[in-house]
């Protein structure tokens, strides 16, 4: 009877070390679900990061993190990644079409300079070794744009000969008009900082009165610059591809590898716990049917070591499946650690390329786009709270004749000071974009009727009151403001053009005023 309890509590033990060894398992596999899940949603963050390469390629990825959103569903994702695999792949082949046309454009442009016949000995020298090394297949963009650049030298070059053969180009009036618009555009347009000094110079030259051949060595310059800073962003994109591909195809053999041991190990689990089961099954039925101690005692020493050895194999199981686990989450995490940093650089460059694309070059106020967000963002605001909302248009007075008097660049600096004037001018709550050339649009919400024109005449005092000093010349300049207050039923480009006429009567009437709509 002793040795009957002696099993009996061995049984209880072993029982208990079962449920034990069961939690276990259940915590080892929820801790796996937590870190593959915490993985999928990167992957899904990384994804958004790719948007834009591909239409198709966009639409898969969406389509991807909409499973990844679901741990269940993430063996459905399985094929996704495959063809997402695939149009990375058909990505890089299209670049390397696109790479492959360029170099034939290249060489249909190299045999059009070829027919030149003033073209100096040397540079024909040169154009026939260009046209062999054209021969060669173009690998990135780092190959193309050198050659670009090698062919706006033959064109120079070129040029230079026939300047020197004839006579000058006479300086038309459409010619000055294409330095003011050149001087304009590159004023529109962000370019990296070792670039600024460049074309800040450039601007200056453009101001003044200039040559025919110096305005077309300008476009050169600028359209070289531009093409530069294309082919940078077009590299950072490739490269960011190829690691985002190499990642991809890392994290599903990793999911693939799990998910396929998971499966292994839940038979082979099943399988124990089955002979488990049996085995307790059976020592119960011996204790109810055995009525001799001795065949009891060996019935249950029997099924005992039975249950042991089940409990050994599945702990060896389990000992393999988390050694197999630790070293593919290493893997993966070394991995995706890279590719993470990588990220982060391109989504940095992103952010401040976006927020460049939202601010004006020269006054480093909002420009024009983001002047349309604001308003989208008041007139809800509105219609929300019902509070008042003005939308007011500011216009410098005379201000072409500062440029004809005094140059662009002169004409730039005003508008960077009338800039900060008007944004020192208005609260934190207050709203002001540069609309383009010497246009301002402020945006002025809780302020009552009574008070709107004290506000703008303040703004257009202390425009008034800067000290403009232009070649020692002391000079006032004023601005005209047109303003309208949002009323029921009226979308806010309605008040904007309410505003603008209002303005326009300012400007027609003495200018240097404020006149609101009512």
């Amino acid at each position: 009877m002793k040795d009957s309890m002696a099993n009996t509590s061995q049984l209880s033990l072993l029982k208990q070390k079962l449920h034990t060894a069961r939690v276990a398992l259940d915590s080892i596999n929820e801790d796996r679900n937590d870190k593959l899940k915490i993985l999928l949603q990167f992957i899904g963050h990384l994804s958004l990061a790719c948007k834009g390469q591909n239409l198709e390629l966009d639409n898969k990825l969406a389509k991807l993190r909409h499973h990844f959103t679901n741990f269940e569903t993430v063996e459905e994702s399985l094929p996704e990644l495959v063809e997402v695999e695939q149009l990375l792949k058909q990505q890089y082949n299209h670049v390397m079409v696109q790479l492959e046309d360029s170099r034939a454009s290249l060489s249909r442009v190299i045999r059009q300079i070829q027919r030149v016949q003033s073209v100096p000995d040397k540079v024909k020298k040169e154009i026939n070794y260009f046209k062999k090394d054209l021969t060669k297949p173009f690998h990135t963009f780092w190959d193309y744009i050198p050659k670009i650049e090698k062919l706006v030298g033959f064109y120079e070059s070129i040029l230079e000969e026939q300047l020197a053969q004839g006579d000058k180009f006479v300086v038309l009036p459409k010619h000055r008009q294409l330095a003011h618009e050149l001087a304009q555009m590159i004023s529109e347009i962000e370019f990296r900082k070792d670039q600024r000094d460049r074309i800040f110079a450039l601007k200056e030259e453009l101001s003044n009165d200039i040559e025919v051949d110096s305005l077309i060595e300008a476009y050169q310059t600028v359209l070289s610059l531009l093409l530069d800073n294309i082919a940078r962003d077009k590299s950072a994109s490739q490269e960011f591809l190829f690691a985002l591909n190499d990642a991809l195809s890392a994290v599903r053999e990793v999911v693939s590898d799990s998910y396929n041991d998971n499966q292994r190990s839940f038979q082979l689990k099943k399988q124990l716990n089955r002979e488990i089961n049996t085995c307790v099954d059976n020592v119960g039925e011996a204790i109810i049917d055995i009525d001799d101690i001795h065949s009891l005692k060996s019935r249950v020493t029997e099924q005992l070591a039975s249950i042991r050895a089940a409990l050994g194999r599945k702990e060896a199981l389990e000992e393999r499946e988390q050694a197999l686990l630790r070293k593919s989450m290493e893997a993966m995490r070394k991995e995706l650690s890279s590719l993470s940093k990588e990220a982060n650089t391109f989504k940095e460059r992103l952010f401040e390329q976006q927020k460049l694309n939202l601010l004006d070059t020269l006054t480093q106020l909002p420009n024009r786009a983001a002047l349309e967000e604001r308003m989208e963002l008041e007139f809800r605001n509105y219609q929300r709270h019902k509070q008042p909302l003005w939308v007011a248009v500011a216009d410098i007075d005379h201000f072409k004749t500062i440029n004809d008097s005094f140059g662009h660049s002169t004409g730039d600096k005003t508008l960077q000071v009338i800039a900060m004037a008007l944004k020192n001018s208005l609260r934190d709550t207050e709203f002001v974009a540069r609309y383009g050339g010497e246009e301002f649009v402020l945006i002025i919400p809780d302020v009552n009727a009574t008070d709107i024109a004290q506000l703008l005449n303040r703004v257009r005092e202390k425009v008034k009151s800067i000290p403009f000093k232009f070649k020692n010349q002391r000079i006032t300049v004023t601005v005209s403001i047109g303003a309208a207050q949002i009323i029921n039923n009226e979308l806010i480009n309605e008040t904007f053009d309410r505003a603008d006429a209002a303005l326009y009567r300012a400007k027609h009437e003495s200018r240097d005023r404020v006149i609101i709509d009512v």
